[in-house]
C-alpha cells in the first residue's frame, strides 16, 4: 500500500483533492463513482494503520458516527466493502469557526449565543445518546450558508457504553489546550461536563476575541487553567450582558461538580439569558493580577533579598542579645 494522492482510486471512491492534513490522517475531497455524490475520505497515514491502539479508536470514530443521527452532526455514511482503514463523511460546504473568529475576532454577542445555542443543542443530543465529544473547537464546527452548523471529528470521542480504551502514546491527542477541562488536563477521561467546558471556552472567545487562558507557552497556558480563573469576560468587553457573563463563567468552573449539570441545563440558560440569576461569581473568580514578567523577576529578586535581610538580622539579634546574656 502507498499513500493515496489526487486521482486515485479507493475501492468505490475517487480521489478528487485534499482539504486537508493532520499528523495522523489525511482528508480527502472524493466522488462516490457508483451514486456520484461529493464525500469526503479520512484516511490514516500508513504507520498508523499498524497500530493496535490507534486501530480499535479509529473504529470507534466509525462506529460512533454511524449511529448517530442528528442535522448538526457530520454524517459517516458507510461504504460497501473496505481494504484499507478509511472514513467516508458527507461533504458539506462552510466555513469553520476558527475561520470566522480569525477575520472577525469577536462576534456580535447575539450571533456569540445564537451560535453556542446549537452547539448545545447537539451536546444534548449526543450526552442522551451516551456520547461525549471532548475535542469541542472552533476547528471542529462547520458553519452553514443557512445559518445552521456541523460539529465535526470524533476522533477521541467517548462513548460512555463502551468499555475503556487504552490511550497509551495518543496523549497528545486528548483535546486542544486552548478548549481543553481542567479534568483532561489531569488527564481523566471527563464526562458531559468536559464538553460544557470547552462550549463556555468558546462562547468566552466568541464573544472577547481571547481564550479564557494563555501563557508564554502551552504547558503555562494548562497549568493557570488548574490554578486560576479566568478574567470576566466583561472586564474585556463592557458591554456584554451580565447575564451572559453568568453563563460563560457557570460554564468555565474549575471544578466540574460547580458546572452547569447537564447540556440540556447549558442550552435552556442560553435560550433565555435574561432568566438566568447572577451570583456573585464574577467576584469570586478575579483572577490574580498577573505582573509582567520583569516585574516578577524583580519581585522575586526582592524576596530573596529581604529574607536574606531577615536571616542576618535575627542572627545579629542572637549575637548581640542572646549571647552575652548566656555568659
Amino acid at each position: 500500500m502507498t499513500e493515496l494522492s489526487p486521482g486515485q482510486r479507493l475501492d468505490q471512491y475517487e480521489i478528487v483533492d485534499v482539504i486537508a492534513r493532520s499528523g495522523m490522517a489525511t482528508i480527502f475531497r472524493s466522488t462516490d463513482l457508483e451514486s456520484g455524490q461529493t464525500v469526503v475520505l479520512k484516511v490514516p497515514h500508513l504507520q498508523y494503520e499498524s497500530d493496535m491502539v490507534f486501530h480499535e479508536r479509529f473504529l470507534r470514530e466509525e462506529q460512533i458516527g454511524q449511529r448517530l443521527d442528528h442535522p448538526g452532526v457530520i454524517k459517516v455514511l458507510r461504504p460497501r466493502q473496505k481494504s484499507r482503514m478509511y472514513l467516508v463523511m458527507e461533504y458539506v460546504e462552510g466555513e469553520l469557526l476558527s475561520e470566522r473568529l480569525k477575520r472577525e475576532r469577536r462576534l456580535p454577542i447575539q450571533d456569540a449565543l445564537a451560535l453556542a445555542l446549537q452547539v448545545a443543542d447537539v451536546l444534548v443530543y449526543l450526552h442522551e445518546h451516551s456520547v461525549v465529544h471532548r475535542d469541542l473547537k472552533p476547528e471542529n464546527i462547520m458553519l452553514l450558508a443557512d445559518g445552521n452548523l456541523k460539529l465535526m471529528d470524533f476522533g477521541i470521542a467517548l462513548d460512555t457504553t463502551l468499555r475503556k480504551m487504552t490511550w497509551a502514546g495518543l496523549s497528545q491527542t486528548m483535546g486542544t489546550p486552548d478548549y481543553m477541562a481542567p479534568e483532561q488536563v489531569k488527564g481523566l477521561r471527563g464526562d458531559g461536563r468536559t464538553d460544557i467546558y470547552s462550549l463556555g471556552a468558546i462562547l468566552y472567545e466568541a464573544l472577547t476575541g481571547e481564550v479564557p487562558f494563555s501563557g508564554d507557552n502551552v504547558y503555562a497556558a494548562m497549568r493557570s487553567k488548574v490554578r486560576e480563573a479566568p478574567t470576566p469576560p466583561r472586564r474585556i468587553r463592557p458591554e456584554i450582558p451580565v447575564t451572559v457573563e453568568e453563563i460563560v463563567l457557570h460554564a468555565l468552573e474549575t471544578d466540574p461538580r460547580d458546572r452547569f449539570e447537564s447540556a440540556l441545563e447549558l442550552r435552556e440558560a442560553l435560550a433565555h439569558p435574561a432568566s438566568v440569576v447572577v451570583t456573585n461569581r464574577a467576584t469570586r473568580l478575579r483572577p490574580r493580577h498577573r505582573l509582567p514578567p520583569w516585574a516578577r523577576i524583580l519581585g522575586t529578586i526582592a524576596g530573596g533579598l529581604a529574607a536574606f535581610a531577615l536571616l542576618w538580622a535575627t542572627i545579629l539579634a542572637v549575637v548581640t542579645f542572646v549571647v552575652p546574656h548566656a555568659k
